[in-house]
């Protein structure tokens, strides 16, 4: 063979491989839809009060949603923004969306009309899917947004003029077929809570999800048998993306349109559920509501919970309390889809829990990489040694939304840099100590918030707490701590403080402590808004 001919041969094989390779169909969030339709036809997608639809069912509906979509102007890599509470027509438009090669944009409903406002003037969507709850509000979003061709009602009831009725539309659609889109292509945006600034789109895949799906069905076993509660908001990521994984193990979803411990409880009896997840604040709650001991939960096999520290007295109660259950930790953010570590129910058992695994994150999850970096060189530090937790895996996002300063910044020598303080043992389990901008320097002392709050969060009479630094004239920064007592609990700053000198040392301990009745302010994704509170600590410094 002369040198010729094998270089045309070269030639043609790559061509070849070249053709097969632009052929080649890439994996999306629809093949998990593909494959529970296949393996479940006649069995039970999902429940929503009295409505049930099959696998067959539910596939047919969102199938048709999504011609609707095509017909009203969505093309691929447009936005269809989701403004409703949890019902299976806020699952269909998620899925539709994709399925018709857009991106799902999901809003917080928790925010004022002008944050929901500037949120859809940043994504753009094409389309709007909104719930009855928000008509109010509508006039003023669709102003704040021109390039809304469509606004669906997600809704019984009457239609105002102007709207398309979801029903209807999906009734007298075609069904469309898959788009095609998966891989890198990009398939929800969610905006971050905001609690440190304004918020950010952040850019989740098709791969990024997927990813946490295997990461979250291999450490819980999710199968077809799964019954998984959605009562968390849909635009907090961590409750969106189990809309996916719940599918793509072909379980049965069930919605509550929120959070209400009476409605959890008789739902999880009635609806038989196996798995449901909380945050601390909604698990405390749950744990106080007076009709708990009154229901049957013993259909509940796992209980996962993160997005916010979870005090370890809390979870100890509710281990008490629901003995049957097995607990699992998932720790991550927005831009890891989110599950980085999970801590599994093994350890929570009491050979674990004597050994502090209860005050641990877990070990990486199955598909991610976590190291600790100095925040100030960027290099790795030794085991145990506190820095910058960063992350990396196929779950990590692909940036944010118009924002490529933010981007870079984040997105660092191929970490996600995660804003995040800790350090891992010999064990290779994540200790979360603080966020680096709450971690508060006093007299050249680093203290750091969540040990503070575990301490005062110990407290028997103790019901919330927030931990931040005030300024201080002599030490730069001194521990502040605002503190809700339990209903009909007495409580005072001194002995918050005193409680705290038995557990931590005095350096450590609150300076000053706030004592409040009401509630302490939530994020949409239900983590204490400290920036709320320093900055109303501040106004009342400064006004007297």
């Amino acid at each position: 063979m002369t040198a010729s001919m094998w270089y045309c041969m070269q030639r043609v094989g790559a061509g070849q491989r070249k053709e097969r390779e632009g052929k080649r169909v890439k994996t999306g969030l629809i093949q998990g839809l593909r494959r529970a339709v296949q393996i479940r036809p006649a069995g039970i997608a999902l429940i929503d009060g009295e409505r049930r639809f099959t696998w067959t069912e539910l596939s047919g509906r969102i199938a048709r949603l999504a011609g609707a979509f095509r017909t009203l102007g969505l093309a691929p890599g447009d936005r269809v923004a989701l403004l409703a509470l949890n019902s299976h027509r806020s699952l269909e438009t998620g899925f539709a969306a994709l399925l018709a090669g857009g991106v799902l944009a999901p809003l917080n409903h928790r925010l004022s009309t002008a944050e929901i406002a500037a949120q859809l003037a940043d994504s753009e969507p094409v389309l709007l899917v909104i719930g009855p709850e928000f008509l109010p509000q509508l006039e003023a979003l669709r102003g704040a947004c021109p390039a809304i061709a469509a606004v669906l009602l997600s809704g019984d009831g009457e239609v105002p003029t102007g709207l398309h009725s979801y029903d209807r539309a999906l009734a007298a659609a075609s069904p469309l077929t898959d788009a095609g889109r998966g891989g890198d292509d990009l398939a929800c945006l969610f905006y971050t809570g905001g609690t440190t600034g304004a918020p950010k789109g952040v850019m989740l895949s098709h791969a990024n999800i997927l990813a946490n799906s295997v990461n979250f069905i291999a450490h819980i076993g999710m199968d077809e048998e799964t019954v998984h509660l959605h009562c968390g908001p849909l635009f907090h990521v961590a409750a969106a993306v189990r809309l996916f994984s719940v599918t793509q193990a072909a379980g049965t979803h069930v919605m509550l349109p929120r959070f209400a411990p009476p409605e959890v409880l008789e739902t999880i009896e009635r609806a038989g559920v196996t798995l449901a997840t909380f945050v601390p604040t909604m698990l405390r709650t749950l744990l106080d509501d007076p009709s708990l001991a009154a229901h049957d939960l013993s259909s509940l096999r796992y209980i996962t919970y993160g997005a916010a520290p979870m005090p370890e007295v809390l979870l100890r109660e509710a281990m008490e309390k629901l003995p049957h259950v097995r607990f699992v930790q998932s720790y991550g953010m927005t831009e890891t889809s989110p599950i980085a570590t999970m801590l599994g129910w093994r350890d929570h058992l009491s050979d674990a829990r004597a050994k502090g695994r209860l005050r641990s994150a877990g070990r990486p999850a199955l598909l991610a990489d976590i190291a600790i970096h100095d925040p100030t060189t960027g290099l790795p530090v030794s085991t145990g040694d506190t820095g910058e937790v960063v992350i990396r895996g196929p779950m990590v996002m692909r940036g944010y939304w118009r924002k490529p300063e933010a981007t870079t910044e984040a997105l660092r020598n191929g970490w996600m840099h995660s804003g995040d303080v800790g350090f891992l043992d010999a064990d290779g389990y994540l200790h979360i100590v603080d966020r680096l901008k709450d971690v508060i320097i006093s007299g050249g002392e680093n203290i750091y918030s969540l040990e503070v709050e575990n301490a005062i969060a110990s407290h028997p009479a103790v019901q919330q707490c927030a931990v931040f630094g005030r300024p201080d004239p002599k030490w730069g920064e001194a521990v502040h701590a605002v503190v809700v007592p339990k209903t009909e609990q007495a409580l005072t700053g001194d002995q918050v403080i005193a409680h705290c000198r038995t557990l931590i040392a005095g350096f450590k301990c609150p300076r000053s402590v706030d004592i409040r009745l009401e509630p302490l302010p939530l994020s949409g994704a239900n983590k204490i808004l400290k920036t709320d509170l320093r900055r109303a600590l501040l106004a009342a410094e400064a006004a007297s």
